[in-house]
């Protein structure tokens, strides 16, 4: 099965294609150039695996919580290919594609993954490791301070790791209060392609009609 995916929540953009079980992977520039670059991103991605277009059998894109202008861009840009294509379009949950990336990077029974959402908050939600290993096609996240972050992970054990990308906040939190961190740039459209590659499986998907973004929350000017 050959799926396309796109990943552009937050940080740099990616974008992935899987092909009879190989994965090639491109990267772009930072998620406020979403606009101009996503569409050759998935262009160079194609080239690389050597699949056109037509021989697409779905799409998947990360489907937030993130960047509100990002995510939009990139829910647009699979809508338009999958659309075009007469293709299923896969959503996948950024939160659970992130804590499922980990795997390889940690071995703590409890992984949180964390997003910035507006100025001093985060979404996050906590996975037993148990639990991500069947597969989640959903998140039930919180949104909230970085204390109440630490309070939610320090709740289930002391084998628990935070995974974020690019957080200032986090990484003086780590140090001051001994919270494992783990930096998530590991994390890109290729990190979505499991749950994509089991949804496909399942007969699963949506017409592009019906995806919308995870926002989570209305956009406010000047908000990224």
């Amino acid at each position: 099965m050959n799926i396309l995916a796109i990943e552009c929540t937050h940080a740099s953009l990616s974008a992935a294609v899987s092909r009879d079980g190989n994965v090639s992977v491109v990267f772009g520039s930072e998620w406020n150039r979403a606009a101009e670059t996503i569409l050759p991103l998935v262009q160079q991605a194609l080239e690389r695996s050597g699949t056109s277009k037509e021989q697409l059998d779905a799409v998947a894109v990360s489907s937030g919580p993130g960047s509100f202008t990002a995510l939009r861009i990139g829910m647009s840009a699979a809508k338009g290919v999958a659309y075009g294509l007469d293709i299923p379009l896969l959503p996948i949950p950024t939160l659970s594609a992130m804590a499922e990336a980990a795997f390889p990077f940690t071995s703590a029974a409890v992984i949180v993954p964390v997003i910035p959402s507006r100025k001093g908050e985060y979404y996050f939600t906590c996975y037993r490791r148990e639990v991500l290993e069947e597969g989640v096609s959903e998140d039930e996240s919180a949104r909230g301070t970085i204390g109440d972050v630490v309070a939610a992970a320090r709740g289930l054990g002391s084998d628990v790791v935070l995974v974020a990308r690019r957080t200032v906040e986090l990484e003086s939190l780590s140090e001051e209060e001994s919270v494992c961190i783990l930096d998530a740039d590991f994390f890109s459209a290729a990190s979505i392609l499991p749950e994509a590659l089991r949804l496909a499986a399942e007969g699963g998907g949506v017409a592009p009609s019906e995806a919308e973004p995870d926002y989570r929350q209305k956009f406010e000017p000047g908000q990224a």
